[in-house]
């Protein structure tokens, strides 16, 4: 379980194909099931805070640096060379690790061997500047959705307003957690989706053929001079610039 943002910010670099294979080891660091292997005593500081698991490019070059002596540059061609495979550019950059390793006092077969356990994660190593971006993104939308669901599922299906499957999606989930939801009503509803603070208002904006600007101008009116009576009320007082007959059967459909 995330008790902190650091451990959010792991999972989103390590919920990708490659990086998965090493939760298992996370957790059970983290949960003192495991004892984490940070490869070299020098790299206990860098790989501490996610167990001895290399999850970051940003720790391959700290490693580089650390290790071997390598400037930030140095080490940034280092990330590249390893995360694009070429072999000969590869092969010249492990020779300089592996020999400024040796000058930093590391036996020879030693440094060979940290710089093998480093290539794979080098592969597919996340950017963690990124990943605290998305971490944070997260963590504030989980706090939304928890704690101000009908309000978070109202922003977040108005902005895929368009994209049906999306809003589907959407709409499962909102039944999954038993929210109340208001079915298209030209007297309730507005041109997004909303909330009256109880109960989840779909959006008239949503429906097929009405389109979201006519609609809105029909919400207007509504909330000028009051709720529409009935069939005949509303076509009296909605211009026929907003609703043709191909809007009104997809409002008397919804």
């Amino acid at each position: 379980i995330p008790n902190q943002l650091e451990d959010i910010i792991a999972l989103v670099a390590l919920y990708r194909p490659g990086p998965m294979s090493n939760i298992p080891t996370y957790n059970d660091c983290k949960h003192g099931i495991q004892k984490p292997d940070y490869l070299h005593p020098l790299l206990e500081e860098i790989l501490k805070p996610t167990y001895g698991v290399i999850i970051y490019q940003e720790q391959v070059m700290q490693i580089a640096q650390k290790l071997s002596g390598f400037s930030a540059g140095q080490a940034d061609i280092l990330r590249k060379a390893m995360g694009k495979k070429k072999r000969a550019e590869l092969e010249k950059q492990k020779e300089k690790f592996i020999n400024g390793a040796v000058s930093n006092g590391i036996k020879k077969d030693v440094a060979a061997s940290i710089f093998l356990k480093i290539e794979p994660f080098a592969e597919y190593g996340f950017n963690k500047s990124h990943a605290a971006a998305y971490g944070i993104i997260s963590y504030q939308t989980a706090y939304l959705k928890t704690h101000f669901p009908n309000e978070f599922f109202a922003a977040s299906m108005t902005m895929d307003i368009s994209n049906q499957s999306k809003l589907s999606e959407f709409y499962e989930e909102l039944k999954r957690l038993n929210i109340n939801i208001v079915r298209p009503d030209i007297n309730k509803c507005n041109a997004d989706f909303s909330s009256d603070g109880k109960d989840f208002l779909y959006a008239l904006g949503a429906i097929k053929n009405v389109g979201y600007e006519a609609i809105s101008n029909v919400v207007d009116e509504r909330k000028k001079n009051g709720e529409f009576k009935n069939i005949n009320d509303f076509i009296k007082r909605v211009s026929p610039k907003d609703i043709n007959k191909l809007q009104l059967e997809g409002l008397v459909k919804a």
